[in-house]
């Protein structure tokens, strides 16, 4: 199996993606999406941004490469009632199926990013962009003190280093980076625009239930999990993302408000 698909398929990111929906909901509203637009949201889970998108009377295309996320997210558009919003599989890296100009918005957030051949990414994006559309992306940013990139950093300090030839993620949260990759894919540079901004994780209980979600469901710290039990670490690991989930909460003893700094990337096409 595709090993980006099976990181993807091997938790349950819904359980993660229910803890953003009301980012998702604020960033919808902040990209002015609306009624008659294309939009594709890629990498796009069960519709964190997609549903509302799609509420906001856009045409909307969700993609994934994991088969659990998409039959969570049409099943989500049946209980809305949004027959305006489709997801399907596929790969950021090679959107086989997606014609040329197909969108008036490509939205990847936090999603394109784990797609391991960024620069193919990028060109698909750019080439599935109509002439006037917007790429807008949010990346996770390398060495960011908070809350996921923390997570990732620690993450990989328990885990096998990666195969060689593997590129990380976060370089996607790096503005030099991200206007190389899209300069070769034909854009020039004064069209793509960098910022930080923040999605915020709610959960209405401690913080340490909120770790107890990523460590149950998701990808990459399941992975790390797996490999420090494997060492006898499982509780030197729980330890320290417990005091760093704890530092960051903004919420209480026993509510969770953690944001999260991320880079907001927009390509005008």
């Amino acid at each position: 199996m595709n090993p980006n698909k099976a990181l993807w398929e091997k938790g349950d990111f819904t359980q993660i993606a229910a803890t953003m929906r009301e980012s998702g909901e604020a960033l919808i509203d902040d990209l002015g999406i609306g009624a008659g637009m294309d939009v594709l949201d890629l990498g796009c889970g069960d519709g964190t941004t997609a549903v509302p998108a799609a509420r906001r009377g856009a045409n909307v295309t969700g993609i994934d490469i994991a088969a659990n996320l998409v039959a969570a997210g049409n099943a989500r558009a049946a209980q809305a009632g949004l027959a305006n919003l489709r997801f399907q599989e596929g790969d950021a890296s090679h959107l086989e199926q997606v014609p040329d100009d197909s969108f008036d918005r490509v939205v990847s957030i936090f999603g394109a990013m784990f797609a391991p051949r960024p620069h193919d990414v990028a060109r698909e994006m750019v080439r599935v962009t109509r002439p006037g559309g917007r790429i807008v992306m949010g990346n996770w940013i390398p060495g960011d003190p908070t809350l996921v990139a923390q997570i990732l950093k620690i993450s990989a300090a328990y885990t096998p280093p990666p195969p060689e030839g593997f590129i990380s993620p976060v370089t996607w949260g790096m503005e030099d980076v991200v206007r190389e990759r899209f300069g070769l894919a034909g854009v020039a540079a004064e069209n793509v625009g960098c910022e930080r901004a923040s999605y915020v994780f709610r959960h209405p209980g401690p913080p340490t239930d909120l770790l107890d979600t990523f460590r149950l469901y998701y990808g990459p710290t399941m992975n790390a999990f797996e490999a420090a039990a494997q060492k006898g670490l499982a509780d030197q690991l729980r330890d320290e993302l417990a005091a760093l989930f704890e530092a960051q909460n903004q919420g209480g003893a026993n509510s969770t408000v953690i944001p999260a700094t991320y880079l907001k990337v927009i390509v005008q096409a």
